[in-house]
């Protein structure tokens, strides 16, 4: 497809009045009106000015949520909490104010209703926000809070026994595959920034195709993994005998207490663990641990112990901390992934976008390369139109 240079962007993102979403929008106004930079944003850096993507100023915001604070309120609260700056929240609040417009609330499933009048609301409701705003595209973001893992279904294995469930059943799909299914059936990319299972079921994957639509996720890619892959490679590169990768995470807010539940945590803690014998050829002693500190808030806090044995057999470790701020860290790149989707529906791709593996921790459709520096280099390739470097995945 092609774009009308001048027609805004829609980003829907479903979580849409979380601590994400809040500092998204705040972020994306506060660089338009000048009052803040673009750090943090991967596609605003000199290797991606050429691409032509979609200027940060045209994108326009809606979303849902099941929660009713207003996108100003939480504004508000996250100010206190030092995660947007006072001079940004004091600019922004037209803004904010316009995304809520944009935003519906979701009420919980009514008993026994099929899910299909579920999907049919999720699609109007896009269907009404690209009308009214005159966006040409729409990318749909999941940044809700992590769900666990659901049972196997013989619901997921085709479309048609996926369109069958949906009129009968109240609960086929998990709250982020069927924002993927209502993305799909409105003709939207779909984004999952969680390790939900979004769009990772066979039905989908098959109603993504058929559309020719692309997605991508899951898991964005922020703080201690992100670290984990830098250095597990170093390791791998000098030939160091890696024993054992302990790692201790601590986090408040509404992910942090949504990890308390622990089937929701244990679908976090695979994603996190997923990628280490990818990035050392082999699979040392691992532990992951996500610990809830409600006094956290919105910040995060890793430490990391790695033992590793050198020559002669000397044994030796490296230990690190992380400390971060999950809103901050996660909002730009959000703004990244929807420019990029973007790019990927006008050059008419469809299915998953391995090369956006640079931005999640557990990706879809990725290859071998687990690397920050390979993936960087391919997704630098796939904006380019080059082909992939060598010694990345293909």
């Amino acid at each position: 497809m092609t774009r009308n240079d001048k027609s805004p962007i829609g980003a829907w993102l479903v979580g849409s009045r979380g601590s994400i979403a809040t500092t998204v929008v705040s972020g994306a106004a506060a660089i338009t009106a000048g009052t803040a930079g673009a750090v943090g944003c991967v596609t605003e850096l000199a290797d991606f000015a050429s691409a032509g993507l979609v200027p940060l100023d045209r994108l326009v915001f809606g979303g849902c949520d099941v929660v009713t604070t207003p996108l100003r309120k939480r504004a508000e609260q996250l100010a206190s909490a030092g995660v947007i700056p006072a001079h940004v929240g004091a600019a922004v609040g037209d803004a904010l104010d316009r995304a809520e417009n944009e935003m519906i609330t979701i009420a919980g499933p009514g008993t026994g209703v099929p899910q299909r009048v579920r999907a049919d609301c999720l699609i109007k409701a896009l269907a009404d926000f690209q009308a009214r705003t005159g966006c040409e595209q729409v990318v749909v973001v999941n940044v809700a809070s992590t769900e666990p893992t659901p049972d196997s279904d013989p619901a997921y294995q085709s479309l048609q026994a996926l369109e069958a469930a949906l009129d009968t059943r109240p609960d086929v799909l998990p709250p982020s595959s069927l924002a993927a299914y209502a993305a799909f059936r409105s003709g939207h990319p779909f984004v999952d920034f969680t390790p939900s299972v979004g769009a990772r079921l066979p039905a989908l994957d098959e109603l993504a195709r058929q559309a020719n639509l692309p997605y991508a996720g899951n898991d964005g890619k922020t703080g201690e993994t992100l670290v984990k892959s830098v250095l597990a490679p170093m390791f791998a590169y000098r030939g160091l005998d890696v024993r054992s990768w302990y790692s201790a995470n601590i986090l408040g807010g509404g992910d942090g207490a949504t990890l308390s539940d622990s089937e929701a945590c244990d679908t976090k803690i695979r994603s996190k663990a997923s990628s280490l014998s990818k990035l050392l050829g082999y699979a040392p002693e691992s532990t992951v641990r996500i610990d809830y500190v409600a006094d956290m808030g919105d910040w995060k806090t890793a430490w990391n112990h790695v033992a590793f044995q050198g020559f002669l057999g000397v044994q030796m470790k490296l230990q690190f901390t992380w400390q971060g701020c999950d809103s901050a860290l996660a909002a730009p790149l959000i703004l990244d992934l929807v420019r990029l989707a973007a790019f990927a529906q006008q050059r008419g791709e469809s299915g998953p976008l391995s090369e956006f593996g640079f931005f999640f921790k557990d990706p879809v459709g990725d290859g071998d390369d687990s690397r920050l520096s390979g993936q960087y280099d391919r997704l630098r390739a796939w904006v380019a139109g080059t082909p992939a470097p060598a010694g990345t995945a293909s």
